[in-house]
């Protein structure tokens, strides 16, 4: 086992050991989320809204003290991404050696069914083909020991009316003796209600897991014409590892994602760029690592 490989082991283990204690960190016993909302000094609370971009945001800063934790106690510091559209948002460094480096994404998702979630896994563009530079990447891609996703799925808590997401609370449990009656906020009304567990969670049911990128990684973008790399979207395979190039390999993925869309093939007398596994491994002669290719490839054309 080489260094790398020792090193990323390591800090795989560690990780997966890590986020099996994040579920009962964010949840209350029913599962629901522990945020209920945003407290002004008049302690009246404001809920969350359930769009995706505020509530990803929040679990962000909800989760990073406890990867704070989680960094020191495994023998690494952290430094955040510069800039908001770097890659990645955190970086792992080794407090004895700092050529040991892990790049970190915090993915969240929430469920599209029971079964079916998914997300972007970062640019194949730039940094990922030049991986010498350090165009919007915290250190050059071939600095780091290994890519790491830390994905959190949700269930989002439909409400009957728009206004949910809206409300304002007092709560009992927080009131003083000496405290006046709420006054109305403009002409908006103040709910009372006994404790902050009456007060309803915008999202619910937590699944965490961490595992390297390539391994969830699929074969198709992310994101319409972004040049962003796609996740499998079955929760069971992400949680377990088994992407598209599982079993084939990290070199396979890289060397899938840095040709995406610049090799073709002809079909019918025209040139037609190659955006699956099937066709690319084709391409390459290896039509024998056909049966190796693993769960959410697009679907192969007879």
């Amino acid at each position: 086992m080489t260094d790398k490989e020792k090193h990323s082991k390591e800090f795989e283990e560690k990780l997966n050991k890590f986020v099996e204690e994040l579920k009962k960190y964010v949840s209350t016993e029913t599962g629901e989320w522990t945020v209920k909302g945003f407290i002004d000094v008049y302690k009246n609370i404001y809920t969350i809204s359930s769009d995706t971009k505020i509530v990803s945001k929040i679990l962000e800063i909800h989760l990073f003290p406890a990867i704070l934790k989680f960094a020191d106690k495994a023998g690494y510091k952290i430094i955040l991404a510069e800039h908001q559209n770097w890659y990645p948002d955190l970086t792992f460094i080794h407090k004895k050696n700092d050529s040991i480096k892990f790049a970190l994404d915090l993915k969240t998702t929430f469920r599209r069914n029971k079964n079916s979630a998914g997300f972007t896994l970062g640019s194949h563009g730039a940094y990922f083909k030049e991986r010498d530079k350090d165009k919007n990447i915290q250190f050059s891609y071939n600095e780091y020991t290994g890519h790491y996703c830390l994905g959190v799925i949700y269930t989002r808590i439909d409400f009957k009316d728009d206004l949910s997401d809206t409300h304002i609370y007092q709560v009992n449990e927080l009131k003083e003796k000496y405290d006046d009656e709420p006054d109305p906020i403009g002409e908006r009304e103040i709910t009372t209600v006994e404790n902050l567990k009456s007060i309803p969670s915008v999202i619910k049911d937590f699944e965490f897991f961490a595992a390297p990128k390539w391994k969830i990684a699929s074969d198709a973008r992310g994101s319409g014409n972004t040049a962003n790399i796609g996740s499998i979207k079955n929760i069971n395979d992400l949680k377990n590892g088994r992407g598209v190039f599982s079993t084939l390999g990290e070199d396979w993925f890289d060397e899938y994602w840095i040709n995406y869309g610049k090799v073709s093939k002809v079909v019918d007398g025209k040139t037609v760029p190659i955006t699956n596994i099937w066709d690319f491994l084709e391409f390459k002669g290896r039509t024998d690592l056909f049966d190796k290719v693993g769960n959410g490839a697009k679907k192969r054309k007879k």
